[in-house]
């Protein structure tokens, strides 16, 4: 593609700045429109010249936006949205319900075969690059154990399902990592927690109604998919101490290939993140896929993927003999 790239963003939340913010940094990518669920004029944009529209006037687009990057929740908009937009649009999306990505995966493939494009999904940083990571470890160890840790930071997955829990004020959650089971993993000692128990979920919740606590602890702590298997403290605390003490958005995590080669010779390979910003890092990983999906639809590759099969050199904007000369 010889022109700038348009994309759009479906969803404006911390995602979906993420996403402007990447996109002012790719030389190759503009930014079309925002499209938004809420009435347009009382989006405030990251960037004073980004155009907000609203989502029932996307389909006017489709000759002017050539990848739309969805950011909204897993939960609740995702698998209604992520196969309407894809029927019209190259899409990137940030799916991220592990244990239903493959019916995810499905439902958005014929959406976008019926209608001539390709989607990615379930594209972030886990589901995504740590999701690459995993296979990665697992061909090069094949008599191994591959471990995923997250945290300890705010999860964006988890603080939107806690506030979708009837009488959430507001919410954060935090996941942190079991650090004997960490340890434990680096040294290739065959663990002895189970997935769930490697992790502590730890929610902050503010209540409409302090008569109401209860229920919603109980409704957080039995949510399948997000709390049910976990270790889960819930705390309520006010609006204003949520506002001071729980702004931040770091996260992080590590995924962990420990295996043997010759019985006696130990191997392992790790793959730490760290992110000031979760939001940001997400949107930064959504606009280089978004540049591969435009790239696969012109080669007619079209349906639902996933960063499986996407080769990094579909990720870059630069000259791949430039690449290959300097990283390979």
């Amino acid at each position: 593609m010889n022109r700038l790239i348009r994309a759009g963003i479906v969803g404006y939340g911390q995602v979906g700045r993420g996403v402007e913010i990447a996109l002012k940094q790719q030389r190759d990518m503009t930014l079309g429109a925002v499209f938004t669920r809420r009435r347009p004029n009382v989006i405030k944009p990251y960037f004073s010249d980004t155009v907000v529209r609203d989502y029932n006037d996307m389909a006017l687009y489709e000759d002017d936006i050539d990848v739309m990057i969805v950011c909204a929740q897993s939960k609740a908009d995702l698998p209604e949205m992520s196969p309407h937009v894809a029927s019209m649009f190259n899409m990137v999306d940030s799916y991220d319900i592990h244990a239903e990505i493959v019916e995810h995966l499905d439902a958005v493939d014929a959406a976008a075969e019926k209608g001539g494009k390709t989607a990615i999904i379930g594209v972030g940083w886990d589901p995504g690059i740590f999701s690459m990571q995993r296979l990665l470890g697992e061909v090069l160890l094949p008599n191994g154990q591959t471990d995923t840790f997250w945290g300890e930071g705010l999860s964006q997955g988890h603080t939107a399902a806690v506030k979708d829990v009837a009488g959430v004020t507001d919410a954060v959650q935090y996941t942190i990592p079991n650090q004997d089971a960490l340890e434990a993993a680096r040294s290739g000692r065959k663990l002895s927690f189970n997935a769930t128990e490697r992790h502590e979920r730890m929610c902050y919740v503010v209540a409409d109604n302090p008569s109401e606590e209860k229920r919603i602890a109980h409704e957080i702590k039995t949510m399948p998919h997000y709390f049910a298997d976990y270790r889960t403290t819930v705390h309520f605390i006010s609006l204003d101490e949520l506002r001071t003490n729980h702004h931040q958005k770091k996260h992080g995590g590590h995924v962990i290939r420990s295996g043997y080669t010759e019985k006696s010779h130990h191997q392992y390979v790790e793959l730490t993140a760290k992110f000031d910003s979760n939001p940001e890092f997400t949107g930064s990983v959504m606009a280089a896929y978004a540049r591969a999906a435009c790239l696969m639809q012109s080669n007619r590759q079209t349906g639902a993927k996933t960063v499986f099969d996407i080769p990094l050199t579909y990720l870059t904007s630069r000259p791949i003999r430039d690449v290959i000369r300097e990283m390979l």
